[in-house]
């Protein structure tokens, strides 16, 4: 049996300002219904295996937990206490993995890439499974429609032992133009697309053997786990004291046992603006179109809109994104520049580089719908049955008037149920606590008045969530 590795780490920054530190792209609905960690767990369907491991980080468990529940996906989610890079996660993973089962084969995939032929990919992976049981590292490259200058390439070698694989034979970093046409031209390379399979102990030996001290720092932090709802936590001061490294650098790169198994399944890694033009459905004028747009004399342009009309007049090659809070226009050959504005943002201090107006909660959602002098308006939504933590607040009042649904109030000293049109007041150092007893939605508008109004100032003294 198969056990899935999700690499749900990462920001996406070059998909801002839809992908934001802390609702980044592979929690987005970018293509099709679903998220792409939830598109990532649909292509796995007829593949044989029955449990498997996301890899995601603290700011995001609510996240990735909810979004795998609405599936009826019930995996691990393994915390990492920090961003270590890929070689850890994945000895994370592999050695919580042998703790419940007999060294699993682990499928190593990102959450947040397309690939268009499932069943091309479930024969792929097939094909890797008896490689993988007699000792191969494999790494799937992706077969090249194009001179890429954006990804990593992998050079074949020999025919493996199956004649349908290779020995690897060198990876190499972004080329250049012309030496990605030359590697087209010697139908040689393949794209690197970060995907591999092995097994547990096979990856483990061969991480000992080249980066002996990830290896041991990641055993420290795996031999002292604790659950926390339905997150695995590892030991934390372990896991930041372990040096950063991809598994190409720490393994791949160095083993003598890599194989990689050529991948044509339409494979994108969906990383820029101008790559999902390229797999978006286009017009007749070469537009990707989504949500509320009007063109006039427009061609080849990618225009998303998230809330509200969008007009564009003679633009071509174009890139424009529409937020409730911010607004992208650059030139489609232009978007790998993407990266150094949210810099320039994040140095500024610019709070549109990590939340949403729009911010989930695991509890539900707030949207800051208005902000002003000494006052701030959110719209809350709080689902069936949850709760917000016991807290108070230094420096705000607020005033809760209920929208829709039943709202169960602790104010103080008094416990209050209220309903559409009640409303309550809650003052400045006042223990206050919010709950849906009922079984719609709770809709409610929060009108926050004082000198600071910033989300810091909340003392959480108990928490359902476990948060600080």
């Amino acid at each position: 049996m198969i056990t899935p590795v999700i690499l749900a780490g990462g920001t996406g920054s070059r998909l801002w300002p839809l992908s934001r530190a802390m609702y980044p792209k592979q929690f987005l609905t970018l293509t099709g219904k679903l998220s792409m960690l939830q598109a990532t767990f649909s292509r796995l369907r007829g593949l044989p295996y029955e449990s498997a491991i996301v890899i995601c980080n603290e700011e995001h468990r609510f996240i990735a937990a909810e979004q795998l529940r609405q599936q009826s996906i019930m995996p691990s989610i393994l915390l990492e206490p920090a961003a270590r890079n890929t070689a850890p996660a994945v000895a994370l993973a592999a050695l919580y993995a042998l703790q419940d089962s007999n060294d699993p084969i682990l499928l190593v995939l990102a959450a947040d890439h397309v690939i268009e032929d499932t069943q091309a990919f479930e024969t792929a992976v097939k094909q890797a499974i008896p490689l993988a049981e007699n000792g191969k590292l494999i790494t799937f490259g992706i077969v090249p429609t194009a001179p890429e200058t954006g990804y990593g390439y992998i050079k074949r070698g020999a025919p493996a032992a199956d004649s349908q694989s290779y020995i690897v034979s060198d990876f190499v970093e972004k080329p250049d133009i012309d030496r990605a046409i030359a590697y087209i031209n010697s139908g040689e390379y393949y794209w690197n697309s970060g995907m591999f399979m092995f097994q547990a102990s096979s990856f483990l030996e061969e991480l000992a053997q080249h980066r002996p001290d990830i290896s041991l720092a990641c055993e420290d932090a795996i031999s002292n786990t604790k659950m926390d709802l339905d997150f695995v936590r590892a030991n934390p001061q372990a896991f930041i004291n372990c040096p950063e490294d991809s598994i190409d650098y720490a393994v791949m790169e160095k083993t003598k046992e890599a194989v990689i198994v050529p991948l044509d399944v339409g494979w994108s890694d969906a990383g820029s603006w101008s790559a999902l033009w390229e797999i978006g459905q286009k017009n007749t004028e070469g537009n990707v179109v989504q949500g509320d747009v009007v063109l006039q004399d427009c061609k080849n342009d990618f225009i998303h809109s998230s809330s509200r009309l969008v007009t564009m007049v003679g633009m071509e090659e174009t890139v424009l994104i529409e937020t409730k809070d911010a607004i992208l226009v650059i030139a489609k050959n232009r978007v790998q520049d993407i990266k150094c504005l949210v810099n320039s943002l994040k140095n500024q201090g610019r709070n549109e580089v990590n939340l949403h107006r729009e911010v989930y909660r695991p509890w539900g959602k707030y949207d800051s719908i208005d902000a002003g002098y000494r006052y701030q308006v959110k719209r809350i939504t709080v689902k069936p049955g949850e709760k917000l933590s016991v807290q108070m607040h230094h420096h705000r009042a607020e005033h809760w008037i209920v929208v829709s649904g039943t709202a169960k109030v602790n104010n103080g000293d008094k416990e209050l149920i209220l309903t559409e049109n009640q409303s309550t007041y809650i003052p400045v150092g006042v223990i206050h606590c919010l709950e849906n007893p009922g079984k719609i939605p709770l809709e409610m508008i929060e009108v926050q008045s004082g000198s600071y109004l910033g989300e810091d100032d909340i003392v959480r003294l108990l928490d359902h969530y476990g948060r600080a």
